[in-house]
């Protein structure tokens, strides 16, 4: 209980601020305020013109959800050629795959930058989506899940004429329920919080997704404070209903993956 309060505690006193005037904020009296107030969410939402808010919310969402799309189609398809198929060299080629998860993400800016340059694709939702669009954790996930469905199933399917692809679609994923949910949700998450990618690869305002745009109320001078809480309750709402929904397949998920052989 200490721990989760530990958690929570941060994200409880996000809302509880946002709803406090600026004077209360910048002269901190106690937790709760004193006069509540929606003014910062008013200014916000109502100001489309400076603050396009609703624009940025959409641009996460759709990169967002691209993302984790196309993760999810890669990632399965990879993990199930590894783990189901009679491959040459495969246990070299997923060492390798896990191995580029100890390289860090900030070492691979420059080269994905001049990549995305030349195909013209910077300041586009491209940029942010091709590169993401499969990783190594995902592919580990499924694979040690894949390997524990038992290959009586494809099998059985095979006699009664179902090719590789018809396993594939028909046998291996609706068994992998928790641990596709898992990757889905925890990939959706990892690109609607990602801050680094949006700031670099993208220019116009109006293509910010929300993590950049709250950034914009901060500057060399001053600093938006209910403004900046107001727009992270907006951004962080909904991240946590996604995971409400979902928790007992993320439990479920990592419980019964990555530990079979």
């Amino acid at each position: 209980m200490l721990g989760a309060l530990a958690f929570v505690l941060p994200v409880v006193l996000i809302f509880v601020t946002a709803l406090k005037p600026d004077r209360e904020i910048l002269e901190f009296g106690s937790l709760l305020p004193k006069h509540w107030t929606t003014v910062n969410f008013r200014e916000v939402l109502g100001n489309s013109e400076e603050i396009p808010i609703v624009r940025w919310l959409f641009n996460s969402l759709f990169i967002a959800s691209s993302v984790t799309v196309l993760v999810l189609t890669i990632d399965s398809l990879a993990a199930y050629g590894l783990s189901r198929l009679e491959l040459p060299g495969k246990k070299y080629i997923f060492a390798i795959i896990v191995a580029t998860m100890m390289v860090p993400g900030q070492i691979l800016l420059v080269p994905v930058y001049l990549i995305l340059n030349g195909l013209h694709w910077l300041d586009t939702p491209l940029a942010l989506i091709i590169p993401a669009g499969a990783n190594a954790f995902g592919v580990f996930l499924l694979h040690q899940f894949f390997k524990g469905i038992p290959k009586d199933l494809e099998e059985a399917a095979a006699l009664d004429g179902c090719s590789r692809l018809g396993i594939y679609w028909r046998v291996i994923l609706p068994l992998s329920w928790p641990a596709l949910a898992t990757l889905g949700i925890l990939t959706f998450i990892g690109a609607w919080n990602d801050f680094l990618g949006p700031m670099v690869f993208l220019d116009s305002v109006d293509r910010y997704t929300l993590p950049v745009g709250i950034a914009l109320f901060q500057t060399s001078y001053a600093t938006e404070y209910g403004l900046t809480l107001s727009a992270s309750v907006i951004c962080t709402l909904p991240v946590i209903v996604v995971f409400l929904l979902f928790q007992r397949q993320i439990v479920k998920g990592i419980s019964v993956s990555g530990l079979k052989e």
